[in-house]
Formats: structure tokens, sequence, C-alpha cells
């Protein structure tokens, strides 16, 4: 594993000392090396430098991965000053993009090191996946920006950034609109009718012969299928559209609660037996406790098939307001910026949902198996 690791560094290292004599840009029609901007080239040889240092002790202790990571951080920002002072495109800034493969190693290892010092420290587990996504993001910003791709094309996030601040208005609506009101309540309303009609197929089997095959079909078909008859039914309002999401979420939530319910052991029902226990009191001491990891299972593939639905239902008709409306209707006018702020904000607000609900899950079910600590 250290042989690894050590050939990761290794490498970072190499890959930075040819990068050094190579050329980062070009000015004026003039070649840039790195000596001709000493601040990227100072930024440079520190992240070399913490290289060499865990190299050098081999140390695996949070220490030791905080300081590889002020390395990354430190390396990372000479990309940054390179690509917005001189021409980064193509081969004439060969040595930038060098360095950026060799600072994927030196990030790679990093994360590497704070996973493993992670261990029963909530903050660095939090900032290993947070750090890999801005790690994304970064290159994202260099690649765009060095490679000067139009903004109608691919923005930057600074970019996006920037459309999200100067249309916050606009996209908080859009977000009361889509989120509020059609998520919330398509989401409450198809997951419970899932589980209550879960409890009554449990209760009464033969439903599942008819029922469960239905779910099969109603489940393959398209939202681009479902949505313009909601809009039919239901108006162009918010009720359409958390129609369509009732649809998408009804059957996971009762096909996951079903499942639940069944993994219940027949040693556990037979002692619940011997108790004198009803079907009523089994249900509710032993088989729901049972079937909450099935159940939170549904909860988060709905939270993530709502926003997709209620979006999609958007492009079929809506009032002049909602995630959907704004992204068909800003890319009609070129406006991709804030196609992709509106992007931006759905995928944040999804994640949100998504980490409430597993955050949820561990408090509830903190007993389950796959939460065990080991002592």
């Amino acid at each position: 594993m250290k042989k690894s690791a050590d050939l990761v560094l290794i490498l970072f290292v190499l890959l930075s000392g040819i990068s050094v004599f190579l050329p980062v840009g070009v000015d004026a029609d003039m070649s840039v090396q790195w000596w001709d901007k000493p601040t990227a080239f100072a930024l440079l040889v520190i992240s070399v430098a913490a290289a060499l240092y865990q190299l050098i002790s081999r140390e695996t202790t949070t220490y030791a991965a905080l300081l590889l990571t002020i390395g990354c951080i430190a390396g990372a920002f000479a990309p940054l000053i390179l690509t917005r002072t001189v021409d980064a495109s193509g081969y004439g800034a060969i040595g930038l993009w060098l360095f950026l493969v060799a600072l994927g190693l030196l990030v790679w290892r990093s994360l590497a090191l704070l996973s493993r010092a992670a261990n029963g420290n909530h903050l660095l587990a939090f900032a290993v996946p947070a750090l890999f996504g801005i790690w994304l993001l970064y290159l994202w910003q260099v690649v765009t920006i060095g490679f000067g791709i139009p903004s109608v094309l691919l923005p930057s996030p600074e970019q996006i950034g920037a459309a999200i601040e100067n249309n916050t208005s606009t996209l908080f609506a859009d977000f009361y609109q889509t989120v509020v009101k059609s998520v919330l309540s398509g989401f409450a309303f198809g997951c419970g009718a899932g589980f209550l009609v879960a409890i009554l197929v449990d209760r009464v089997p033969f439903m599942q012969r008819g029922l469960l095959p239905l779910g099969s079909l109603v489940s393959a078909i398209p939202i681009v299928g479902i949505a313009p008859i909601m809009v039919m039914w239901f108006g162009f309002d918010w009720q359409s559209k958390a129609a369509v999401i009732v649809v998408m979420t009804f059957f996971p939530m009762l096909i996951n609660t079903l499942a639940g319910l069944q993994a219940t052991s027949h040693i556990e029902k037979d002692l619940m037996r011997s108790y004198a226990a009803s079907y009523w009191q089994t249900l509710l001491f032993l088989r729901l406790p049972n079937a909450m990891p099935f159940i939170f299972n549904a909860l988060k593939i709905n939270s993530t098939l709502a926003m997709i639905g209620a979006i999609v239902a958007e492009f079929f008709g809506t009032p002049i307001v909602g995630m959907g409306f704004r992204i068909s209707t800003e890319v009609g006018r070129m406006n991709v910026d804030i196609v992709w702020a509106t992007i931006a904000v759905a995928a944040v607000v999804g994640s949100l949902f998504y980490g409430i609900l597993a955050l949820m899950e561990r408090r509830i079910t903190f007993w389950h198996a796959s939460y065990r600590r080991a002592k």
C-alpha cells in the first residue's frame, strides 16, 4: 500500500519537474515559462515541497494529510493564475496541463490520507467528499477558462455563480413553484399512499397478484407520456406536476415497503405469536422496524425521481415560473448561463433533500448492521 502511495507522489514530483521546462502559455506571441510568473512558480514549489515531505516522512497522521492538502490547494492556484494572465490553450501551454495532470495525482493521495484519518472524525468525513466535489469544479473552471470555451457551449462555474447572483429573485420563485409546491406535495402524497397501500396489500395477499404487475407496467411508462395527460387532467399549475410525481413515487415505495415487511424471518414471527401478539402488534413492533431500511431506500430513490419528474413535467405546460419552464425558455434565448444556474440550484436542492433523508435514516435505523461500527 505504501509503495503504491509513494509511486503516486514520485510521479507527481517527476511530472511537475518536467512541466517546469515546458511552456505554460503564450503572451503577446511570446512563449511563457513558469519562472516568468513568479507567484505561480512559487505555488508550484510549495506543492512539490509538500509532496517531498510526505515522501520522506511517510507519515499517515491527520497532520500529514492536512499538510498535503495545503500543498494541493497551493498548487491549484497556479493554473488559475496562469489561465487568467496568458493564452493557455493547446500545445502552447503543455507545461501547464502536464502539471494539472500531476496535481490530480497529488489530490488523489491527499484524499486517500484524509479518508484514512477520517475514521471517527465527522468533520474530516464530511471534508473528503466536499473536497472531491470542489476538485471537479476546479477542473471545470480551469479547462473552460484555459481553452477559452465559449459560454454558450459550456459556461464556467464562475459564470454560473454570477448568473445565480444576478437572478436570485427569479431562481427563488422557480424554486418555490417547483420544489415547495410540486415536489414536496407530490413526494408526500405519493410516498404516503405507497406506504399505506403496501400495508393493505400485506394484509390482503391476493392483491399482490393484481397490483404488483400493474406497478411494473406503470413504472415502465416514460415521464413524457404521463406529463401531458396530467396537464390535461389537472391543469397547468403545480397540481399536474404533483400528480406526475405521485405516479412516479407510488410504486417504488409500495415495492420497497412490501420487500421490507417480508424480510422478517419466521423465527421472529413465531416469537411474537408465542407472546400472543396480534397482527397489528407484530406489524408495529417487529415488521415495520425491520422494514425501515427498505422504506428509507425508497424515500431516497423517490427524492431524486420527484425532482426529475417535476422539472420534466413543466416542459409540457406551466405558469411562467418553475425550473423546467426556466430551462426550456432560456435555452431558446441562448441564455445558457441561466440554464446552468437553474440546473445547479436543482442539483443542490436534490442533494440536500437526499442528504436529509440519509441523516434521518442514520438516526432512526442506527441499530441496523450497515451502521454498526467495529468496536
